[in-house]
């Protein structure tokens, strides 16, 4: 479907009433705009409320997350480590922590 819309003098286009509909779009709504050289695609965005974490917020999370020896111990216990298939990816290490400083 091609149609012609003009760009207003304060940069503005007005959708066809049959594409919104058709797209669910209501005002207010956010569009993503794809800038494709000689083209501009526009699609239905999503919007979703973000929060940022704070390393004090993220180190509590890992102190309260944190295994006693006697709990990891019981877990490792319970699992069969010889059922592990050797054409599964390595690289995890059960039981160890690994920091990042």
């Amino acid at each position: 479907m091609s149609q012609t819309l003009v760009v207003s003098s304060r940069g503005r286009i007005t959708l066809p009433a049959p594409i919104r509909k058709r797209l669910g779009l209501k005002a207010g709504d956010t569009l993503v705009l794809e800038d494709r050289g000689s083209e501009i695609v526009l699609k239905p965005g999503v919007v979703f409320e973000a929060r940022y974490y704070g390393d004090e917020e993220i180190a509590e999370w890992d102190k309260n997350d944190r295994l006693s020896d006697r709990e990891r111990t019981r877990i490792l216990d319970r699992i069969d480590l010889t059922s592990v298939s050797s054409d599964e990816p390595s690289g995890a290490v059960v039981g160890q922590t690994v920091s990042e400083d």
